[in-house]
């Protein structure tokens, strides 16, 4: 069992219904849901400024993102379709199709693979050349199986994954998917300011240069820098 410590808390766009997150030399890159609301932006941490953004067309509903080799792949829920997109400038290069897997949930990378969640059990390796599924692993407990791995970020050979609907994160060892630590973000959502809008806790972006981790939730104010720790006992 891991917790929790606040180092730092910044502004963040409340109408923001927050799927991925994810830092790219130092710029925050954020994708967010709902029909006919779903962008891609790059965004200033510290002060919460939109730098960028890119609307998706209304049909899509979009979800998880990565970064790699100056691309942005980006999810969308259930219509069997991703994105790719300039890292620099957010123009659309492209489209790739989903293969066996149901839906698109949430992307991460290791610097060769892409790794992307479903709302399975499963979670998939791509191949970022061709976008084609090589291969998955199933997230797993000693004595269980875990399908809610929804949002999801890769930190020395581990993927962080936000829970859908839980205020808490899963450690999973990506070459296994044996899930070794449950970080426990319980108290999150109450220290946001509180509206009708409001929604779950989601988004988890790891900044290299702090040794930190950034997270959010859907239409929160606030990104929170936090970092992780194993409770005592």
């Amino acid at each position: 069992l891991y917790t929790y410590e606040i180092l730092n808390s910044y502004p963040h766009d409340p109408k923001a219904f927050t799927q991925g997150l994810e830092f790219f030399r130092d710029t925050l890159y954020e994708s967010t849901g709902r029909r006919g609301a779903s962008t891609l932006r790059k965004v200033d941490y510290q002060t919460g400024k939109v730098l960028t953004s890119v609307a998706l067309d209304k049909q899509f509903f979009g979800e998880g993102l990565t970064v790699l080799n100056d691309t942005v792949y980006m999810l969308t829920w259930q219509s069997g379709t991703g994105f790719m997109f300039d890292a620099g400038t957010l123009r659309k290069l492209g489209s790739f199709e989903y293969g066996e897997s149901e839906e698109g949930w949430g992307l991460a990378n290791d610097g060769v693979r892409i790794f992307k969640s479903d709302g399975t059990q499963r979670i998939w390796t791509l191949d970022p050349g061709t976008l084609q599924e090589t291969g998955f692993v199933e997230t797993v407990t000693d004595n269980s199986v875990f399908n809610k791995a929804n949002e999801l970020e890769y930190v020395e050979g581990k993927l962080y994954a936000n829970v859908w609907q839980k205020e808490s994160m899963m450690i999973i060892d990506a070459k296994s998917g044996a899930i070794e630590g449950v970080v426990n973000f319980g108290g999150l959502k109450e220290k946001v300011g509180q509206h009708p809008d409001l929604d779950v806790f989601n988004g988890v972006a790891y900044h290299p240069g702090r040794n930190s981790f950034f997270v959010t939730g859907k239409n929160w104010d606030t990104l929170f820098e936090v970092r992780i720790f194993k409770k005592e006992g």
